[in-house]
């Protein structure tokens, strides 16, 4: 393995820790845990990075977790990249200011790629994670969808990629929305594809990891880290073992 980096993975809806099944919102399932007794967890357990995303935000704009934020980030070491509903610059800055250390940038990323570039410039790449999800259509290719996945946006994965690479984009979160909260597996095919576009781009896979071999896999097909949702909360591998693996490796 390459030294992957592990996010476990934090959805907020509600105030509640929840996951979606293919990124349906008619498709959740909610956690008795707290989510900040969750992050508490998953740093004792020895975490450097979560990720935390609003999905009331992800839907509907204006990034409410702040508190949240604030609270994990003053009771533990970790580092957190979050985000949901990003909309602006201000919305970037605030959520920084709230102790983040990236900022996630779905929705406008695709709709505004000029917008989110100017960031780049001001924040500095290392502090923006540009995260593209994905469907596959019948031709074959990715289409993106938005909004929380609710929206088509009839834009392609390539030529959303192609620019972000070209202005220097160094942290991308993709999701194959159809592994969503499935546990089928991640698509390595897809981040295969994603590594022979944008070799330098460090890409995060995202959606149906299930064990520690598939995190093993993701890495083997040039992903630089893993995001972990359901599989870790439902306790199907421990994360002290998965974080053992990693540095053994």
């Amino acid at each position: 393995m390459g030294n992957a980096t592990l996010y476990p993975a934090i959805d907020v809806r509600d105030g509640r820790v929840v996951r979606l099944h293919q990124g349906d919102y008619a498709q959740e399932t909610r956690y008795e845990t707290e989510p900040l007794a969750l992050a508490t967890r998953y740093a004792e357990a020895g975490a450097k990075w979560l990720h935390l995303i609003d999905l009331d935000a992800a839907r509907y704009g204006g990034y409410t977790l702040a508190p949240l934020l604030r609270a994990i980030t003053t009771s533990s070491w970790m580092r957190v990249q979050t985000g949901g509903g990003v909309r602006s610059e201000a919305d970037v800055e605030a959520i920084l200011d709230a102790g983040a250390d990236r900022v996630v940038i779905g929705s406008l990323a695709v709709k505004e790629p000029e917008q989110v570039i100017g960031w780049f410039r001001r924040f500095g790449t290392e502090r923006i994670t540009i995260a593209l999800d994905v469907r596959q259509t019948g031709d074959g290719g990715w289409e993106l969808p938005v909004a929380g996945w609710t929206e088509a946006s009839g834009a392609r994965l390539e030529p959303v990629l192609e620019v972000y690479a070209g202005a220097g984009l160094r942290h991308l979160l993709c999701t194959d929305v159809s592994r969503d909260g499935t546990m089928a597996g991640p698509n390595l095919d897809l981040y295969r594809h994603l590594h022979a576009i944008a070799p330098q781009v460090q890409v995060q896979a995202s959606g149906g990891i299930r064990d520690i071999a598939d995190i093993v896999a993701a890495d083997g097909v040039g992903c630089s880290g893993a995001v972990l949702g359901k599989a870790l909360i439902e306790g199907r591998f421990q994360l002290g073992d998965a974080l053992r693996q990693v540095r053994r490796c």
